[in-house]
C-alpha cells in the first residue's frame, strides 16, 4: 500500500505545517495498527478485514474517523467473516483529530514523561513516541489482548514504549509522570492518577457521560486545579471487566408501557446527546442517566430518559407540532430536570459547564464551578 500520500492528506486535514504533530501524523502508518475493525449495520456489527480490500483499508485508516476495534468482549481481530456482533463498542482507534487535540491539551514538550491511558490500537502512543521518544512514553490498557497486539504492531513500525496491562481506574499507576493524557472518560478523577503525577504535572481527561475535557495541573498539596476546556470530546468510559454492565433495558420496557405522571412541555423533543452543553449539564445533575431516541410510524419524535434509581421519562412530539407530551415515573422527574436546564440556557444564552473552573482534592473529589454554579463529582 502506498500509504504515505494518504497520511500526508490526513495531516493536512487535522494539523498544519510547523505543528509539533505534523510530522507524527505524516509518518505514522495507522493502517498497520488497525488491520481489522467493526462496522455498524442494521443487525449489529460486522468485521472489515483490511488486507482483503486494500482500498477500503487505506480509505478507512487515513480518514479522520473512529474505527471500532472491539464490541462487547469480541475483538475485531477474532471476529469471523460474516459474523454479526451485538453490543456496545468497548475499544477503538479514536479519530486522529481528537487524539491530537487531547495530546495538545497535555502541552507535551521534550523531556516530559507521558502516560497514555487506554492504549487501544496504539495510535496515540505512536504519535506520542514520535514527539517525545519512546523511552518517555508509557501506554496502559485494561485489556491484555489489546496491549499485546499494540506492542507487537508498534514494534513493527519502530516504536517501543513501555506497554502496561492494568485497570487505570482501580490500580496504582506504573510510575511517576509529568503528563497523564486519558483517552477514556472517568466519573471522577482517581486518586491514583494524582499520586502518579509529578509536582507541577498536568492531567487531561474527559468526564463520563459528558462532552467535557478537563485539564488540571498538580498543586503542592497533592490536588490539582484547572478548567473545563472550551472544545468538546467524548470517550468510552473506563471499565474493569470484559464488557460494560448491562443497560437499563427492563426500565426502558417500563418507560415504554406505563403512563406515569403526564404533563406537557412547550419545547419539542430534543436529542439530548447531540446537544453537548445540555447533555453534559444533565449528566452532572443526574449521573448515570441514559438516553434513547426514536421515530414513531406517524413521524412523531420520541425520546426516553432512564436512570439507575428507577426514574424514567418518555416524551413525544407529533409531526407539525411544537409542544410535547411527557410521561414520567420513579423517584425523580428526569424530564423536569431537562426542562430546567433548557430554560436556563434560554435565559442566559449558555450553560456554565464549558469554561468552568476545576478543583480536585488529593483524594480525587472534583468540583466544577462557574458564574455561581457548582457541581461536585
Amino acid at each position: 500500500m502506498d500509504w504515505k500520500p494518504r497520511a500526508a492528506a490526513l495531516a493536512e486535514q487535522v494539523s498544519y505545517p510547523g505543528s509539533g504533530w505534523w510530522a507524527a501524523l505524516r509518518e505514522t502508518p495507522r493502517h498497520l495498527l488497525v488491520p481489522r475493525w467493526l462496522h455498524p449495520g442494521p443487525r449489529g456489527w460486522s468485521v472489515v478485514d483490511g488486507p482483503a480490500d486494500e482500498e477500503a483499508w487505506a480509505t478507512a485508516a487515513y480518514s479522520d474517523a473512529t474505527l471500532v476495534t472491539r464490541v462487547g468482549d469480541v475483538h475485531a481481530d477474532h471476529a469471523g467473516v460474516g459474523q454479526v456482533v451485538t453490543g456496545l463498542p468497548t475499544s477503538s482507534s479514536t479519530l486522529p483529530s481528537l487524539v491530537v487535540a487531547m495530546l495538545r491539551h497535555g502541552r507535551l514538550t521534550a523531556g516530559l514523561r507521558l502516560l497514555d491511558l487506554a492504549t487501544g490500537s496504539g495510535y496515540s502512543a505512536a504519535l506520542a513516541c514520535h514527539r517525545l521518544g519512546d523511552d518517555l512514553v508509557t501506554t496502559l490498557d485494561v485489556d491484555p489482548y489489546l496491549t499485546e497486539a499494540a506492542a507487537e504492531r508498534l514494534d513493527r513500525i519502530g516504536w517501543h514504549p513501555t506497554v502496561v496491562t492494568a485497570d487505570a481506574g482501580r490500580s496504582e499507576l506504573p510510575g511517576v509522570f509529568d503528563r497523564i493524557v486519558s483517552m477514556v472518560s472517568v466519573s471522577r478523577i482517581p486518586a491514583a492518577w494524582l499520586a502518579a503525577l509529578a509536582p507541577g504535572g498536568r492531567l487531561v481527561t474527559t468526564l463520563a457521560g459528558t462532552g467535557l475535557i478537563v485539564t488540571a495541573d498538580k498543586r503542592e498539596d497533592g490536588g490539582a486545579s484547572g478548567r473545563v476546556e472550551w472544545d468538546r470530546a467524548s470517550f468510552m468510559v473506563t471499565r474493569a471487566g470484559d464488557d460494560y454492565p448491562p443497560g437499563l433495558d427492563d426500565l426502558f420496557t417500563t418507560a415504554c408501557q406505563e403512563d406515569g405522571e403526564v404533563s406537557s412541555s412547550p419545547f419539542p423533543v430534543l436529542d439530548v446527546m447531540r446537544a453537548w452543553e445540555v447533555w453534559s449539564m444533565l449528566s452532572l445533575t443526574a449521573p448515570g442517566i441514559e438516553h434513547r431516541t426514536g421515530t414513531a410510524d406517524d413521524g412523531s419524535r420520541l425520546t426516553w430518559m432512564l436512570h439507575p434509581d428507577g426514574s424514567w421519562a418518555r416524551a413525544r412530539t407529533e409531526p407539525g407540532d411544537r409542544h410535547t407530551t411527557v410521561h414520567q415515573g420513579g423517584p425523580r422527574r428526569l424530564y423536569d430536570l431537562l426542562e430546567q436546564i433548557r430554560w436556563r440556557w434560554l435565559e442566559h444564552g449558555e450553560l456554565p459547564v464549558y469554561g468552568a473552573k476545576v478543583t480536585i482534592t488529593p483524594d480525587g473529589e472534583t468540583t466544577l464551578s462557574r458564574g455561581g454554579w457548582t457541581a461536585t463529582l
